[in-house]
């Protein structure tokens, strides 16, 4: 069995970091192209030398230098810069891991995809800000997407996983589309999940970033405590399976043991289950069609002991219901979500606005922010860049209100 040969675009983040260690525990499987990270030259430097890629990129340039003096004679190739590290996804691989946080993802994203590659994808914001133009490229040219959110690998796996021998298959057909009734995405319901809504304007950052089940990174862990985390899987699930919004049910489920269920229309109900660890999911991506052979912990059962699930409290969760309405907006509407969202939760982790700010702050930028086209890249990112503006104004402006 040959080597896969994998490209990581975030390979110093949490799932950058977590598919090396995969590649540690079945190093005969796999073998590195190519390694980018944003700023963090100091870990890409050792994974470079670790995993011998032949070409890495460093998105952040301010660590150039540095990077530079750490792979002298290494042999290895280094490229900087947003645009030729974007473009290092254009590579020929097995896999391209898409790990990117955030819009700043989408570069890679879609140079991956219009160059016909399997892309294991976890950076929900693509396909949320520009899901129609990012599904229409991969089906044009061929591109493979394998969902590495736990919840949407969770989906894969009950109602396409079992095709997963086909090798044509990319993701659900139409044919598919009749035997389901929808699809269920479970939520953890984040920290405050029974703290009382009177507490939540002295919420600090530091509590906000204290997930009780994921090891994630600060925005994401930020968004899973809003819920807004769930509300742009919500999007993404929409287009990864050609959904409409009405067929995509969430419920909150502390335990975290099941991570996504699929009602087919024969009274049937598949779920996915399996421990808090992203390796899982990544490990599916990596080695689909087949399984990754390698060591995790069991999920226990019998300690586990119960399952509960709980309905989304719009009340307690605005920013999920803020996701669902931009969904049945349609259009740049989801984008103008996403770039409102970032503002709003960089504010809030550099104490500038309160948490509950960061809902209210999302709604008066869909309320009263800019209008556009998802027709082009072009024009949904002119929506995200006039959007980013005007929250940052609101957010320089009105601050002391938005703490209140």
């Amino acid at each position: 069995m040959s080597q896969r040969r994998l490209s990581i675009f975030g390979s110093t983040g949490s799932i950058g970091t977590s598919t090396l260690a995969l590649v540690d525990a079945a190093p005969e499987r796999f073998t590195i192209e190519c390694l980018v990270a944003g700023g963090n030259y100091s870990l890409l430097a050792e994974q470079a030398l670790k995993y011998r890629p032949r070409v890495v990129g460093l998105r952040d340039e301010t660590g150039l230098a540095a990077l530079q003096t750490a792979l002298a004679g290494s042999g290895i190739e280094l490229v900087s810069g947003q645009r030729d590290c974007d473009a290092l996804a254009r590579i020929p691989v097995d896999i391209v891991i898409a790990g990117i946080t955030g819009l700043a993802g989408l570069g890679s994203v879609m140079a991956a995809v219009e160059a016909g590659q399997t892309l294991a994808l976890a950076n929900k914001e693509s396909l949320v800000s520009a899901g129609r133009i990012v599904m229409q490229a991969a089906r044009e040219n061929g591109a493979r997407i394998l969902p590495l959110d736990s919840e949407h690998n969770a989906i894969f796996q009950c109602w396409a996983g079992w095709q997963s021998h086909h090798p044509e298959l990319r993701m659900p057909t139409s044919d598919g589309l009749q035997e389901i009734s929808h699809i269920c995405l479970t939520a953890s319901g984040g920290p405050f999940r029974t703290m009382a809504l009177t507490d939540f304007p002295a919420i600090t950052p530091a509590q906000a970033v204290k997930h009780p089940n994921w090891s994630m990174g600060q925005k994401i862990s930020v968004d899973s405590a809003t819920m807004m985390n769930k509300g742009l899987e919500v999007i993404e699930a929409a287009w990864l399976f050609g959904l409409e919004s009405d067929a995509i049910e969430v419920l909150v489920h502390p335990q975290v043991a099941i991570h996504g269920l699929v009602y087919f229309r024969d009274g049937s109900v598949i779920g996915q289950m399996g421990t808090t660890d992203m390796k899982t999911p990544i490990s599916y991506a990596l080695e689909w069609p087949n399984r990754l052979i390698w060591d995790p912990e069991p999920l226990d059962l019998v300690t586990l002991g119960r399952l509960d699930f709980y309905a989304v409290d719009d009340s307690r969760y605005p920013c999920f219901a803020l996701a669902k309405q931009a969904l049945k907006v349609g259009g740049v509407m989801p984008a103008v979500l996403n770039a409102a969202n970032e503002v709003a939760v960089t504010a809030f982790l550099a104490d500038r606005i309160s948490f509950p700010a960061i809902s209210a702050l999302v709604n008066d930028v869909m309320q009263r922010g800019p209008v556009g086209s998802d027709a082009s890249l072009d024009e949904v990112m002119a929506v995200d860049e006039a959007t980013r503006m005007f929250a940052g104004e609101i957010v320089e402006n009105l601050a002391e209100k938005y703490a209140e």
